[in-house]
Order: C-alpha cells, then sequence, then structure tokens
C-alpha cells in the first residue's frame, strides 16, 4: 500500500512542553483544512508531552493522520525543524511551536491563498500573547494583504525596512520544494535559528503572499529564550551564539551581491547587529559574564568595504554609519553607539 499523501505537513518540534501541548495539539487537529499530517518532533524531553500527544494518537478523530518521530538524543530546535524538513510528506509545510496556538481555519486560509496566487509562501499575521504571572499583554502583529508576484519583489520589501515582516518560521505555508531544492536548514542554535532561516528565505522565492488574517497566537512567557527583558539572567553565551548567526548571514551574502537588494539585505544585518549591542547595553546588569567593550565594538564588523558601501545606488549613507561603528577606536565606537540608542530610547 502506498503512503498516504497531504497537502500540509504541520511540524512540531516537542521538548518538555506537556503543560501547553495540549492546547497546541487541539488547535492544529482542529483544523477545517482536511488533508493535514501532524508531525511531531520528540526531542527526548523528560516530561509527559509525547504521551499526551499518544493519547490524541489514541482518541481523536485524526489520531491517524498524527506521526512521531524521535532523535536519537536531545539535538535542539534547529536539528529538530531539519528532520522535520526531511521527513515531511505535505506538499507544503507549516512550522508550529509546541507552546502555542493556531486558528481554526488558518491553514484553510493560508492554503486558499497559496492555491489562487500559486504562491511559494504565505504569511499569516498574528498576536503574540505576553504572560508574565497574572500580568497578560496582546499585542497585534497584522500585514496588509499583499501579494508580491514579480522576480525580486519580494526580497526587495522584506529588506527594505527592518522588523517589516516576522523574524520567525511559524505561522508561514511555504512550498517544501523549494527549502528541499535550495539545500535550506536551520542552525544548530537555541535562539535566533529562525532569524537566520528566514532573513535567507526571500533570496530563493518569488510568488510571497501577506494575509491580513489572524491566524497564530504566540506565547511569549517569563523565563522563555524568546524574550531577554523578563529574564533574571541572561548567558553571555547565549547572546555570543546570536552574534555567530549574524556573521554567518553576513559571510554568505556573497553569493547575491549582483542583486540590487544586496544593501538593503547588508544594512538589515548590520542593524540586527547593533540592536544586539543596545540589549547588551540595556542588560548589562544581568549578563554574566559581562561584555568588555571591544567585544562590544566587535560586533558591528562589517564585511563591506568603504569602497563597496559608497558604490551602492541604494541604503549608502544606512550602511555608511554602522560601518564607521566598526571602525571607530572602541572608546569612540561605543560612546557613539550609547548616545544613539538613548536618543532612540532603545536604553
Amino acid at each position: 500500500m502506498s503512503a498516504k499523501k497531504y497537502e500540509v505537513t504541520i511540524g512540531i518540534p516537542v521538548y518538555n512542553s506537556e503543560k501547553y501541548i495540549r492546547m497546541c495539539m487541539e488547535s492544529a487537529l482542529n483544523q477545517t483544512f482536511v488533508s493535514i499530517e501532524f508531525l511531531i518532533l520528540d526531542d527526548c524531553g523528560s516530561d509527559s508531552s509525547i504521551s499526551i500527544i499518544k493519547e490524541f494518537q489514541h482518541s481523536h478523530s485524526r489520531g491517524e493522520d498524527i506521526r512521531i518521530i524521535r532523535q536519537p538524543k536531545n539535538l535542539g530546535i534547529g536539528n529538530g525543524r531539519n528532520r522535520i524538513i526531511d521527513e515531511a510528506k505535505g506538499r507544503f509545510l507549516y512550522f508550529m511551536d509546541s507552546d502555542d496556538r493556531i486558528a481554526p481555519n488558518a491553514i484553510e486560509r493560508l492554503y486558499e491563498c497559496a492555491e489562487m496566487y500559486d504562491a511559494k509562501m504565505v504569511y499569516g499575521s498574528y498576536e503574540q500573547i505576553e504572560e508574565y504571572g497574572d500580568e497578560v499583554k496582546r499585542i497585534v502583529c497584522k500585514y496588509p494583504n499583499l501579494q508580491f508576484l514579480d522576480a525580486d519583489e519580494w526580497p526587495n520589501y522584506v529588506y527594505s525596512k527592518y522588523g517589516i515582516v516576522q523574524a520567525n518560521v511559524w505561522n508561514i505555508l511555504m512550498d517544501i520544494s523549494v527549502i528541499r531544492k535550495n539545500g535550506l536548514r536551520f542552525k544548530s542554535i537555541n535562539y535566533w535559528e529562525d532569524f537566520v532561516f528566514v532573513m535567507d528565505l526571500p533570496t530563493y522565492v518569488n510568488r510571497v503572499v501577506l494575509l491580513s488574517d489572524i491566524t497564530y497566537s504566540y506565547y511569549c512567557r517569563e523565563g522563555s529564550l524568546s524574550n531577554f527583558q523578563r529574564r533574571g539572567i541572561i548567558s553571555k553565551e547565549e547572546i555570543m551564539h546570536t552574534v555567530a548567526a549574524l556573521e554567518y548571514l553576513k559571510t554568505q551574502s556573497g553569493r547575491i551581491r549582483h542583486k540590487n537588494y544586496f544593501p538593503l539585505r547588508m544594512y538589515q544585518l548590520m542593524v540586527s547587529d547593533f540592536y544586539i549591542v543596545t540589549t547588551i547595553l540595556r542588560n548589562k546588569s544581568i549578563i554574566s559574564p559581562s561584555f568588555t567593550n571591544r567585544e562590544l565594538r566587535d560586533i558591528m564588523r562589517s564585511p563591506l568595504s568603504l569602497m563597496e558601501i559608497l558604490s551602492f545606488h541604494k541604503a549608502c549613507m544606512s550602511n555608511l554609519i554602522l560601518y564607521v561603528f566598526w571602525i571607530l577606536p572602541v572608546l569612540i565606537s561605543v560612546f557613539i553607539m550609547k548616545a544613539v540608542a538613548k536618543k532612540k530610547k532603545l536604553i
């Protein structure tokens, strides 16, 4: 008998999520769209998350569409998502985090748009729910209804302004053939692994749709890796993994140097470095061990030459300002970065 075929795979990496996994699974299984594989990546946690999912396998009407694959040992979310890419049976892939939930018609709406515009990716809008004890804050992140159907139209839009689209990989319906054909992989890190993947993806994809429908609820909780500001202690090593991820993106940008959006992308990466510096400055009392001024300046390392920047037809001055942060003497560089961050109310 041939293996069952699916239009969509919902991929969910799971590691010690028993407090939230029932909510996550119920929202996934209650989708109005029919042809879905629910691919669960067991990353060898120590709680009852997988046992709860196995209950759904036996009791839910869609239980036979739940497939659990287990890692040989705990390998982290980046490796987990790579395994999901390798194993998924669907024509489209949609990532969820195991402590989030999606709207009942999420997959149906995203799939409709993909079919209507022959799109390779469809982004749904989302809400961010911040929970800290009894304090709950809801932030709606809503996209305009837009379609990008011409060559290089999408990367020019994405790189035109910092944070114009999400840095997370969830809530995007992606044509899995694009990912596999281009050998796209997640980095083996536990924070900003999404950012590396999402920042590179526009360079491989045309025909993208933004949808104003809120299809995803993203939960940001006290102590989570996704929120530095509400944590009692931040590891310097963790931040340096993020810096390394950005260094990887900067060094891998050579393949698109001929593209008209290359200056915009480089500016986005250097701005991300600057925001890391401001995060360190803002949270210096809880970062251990501390950063030296030289280390802060060196985060702004630019892979560009001055002559290359001056040749840019786009974002020339913006790239030049950030380049100066890198070439100035250490104390002057950090002093100016602090001043800019204070003026922008980042610290």
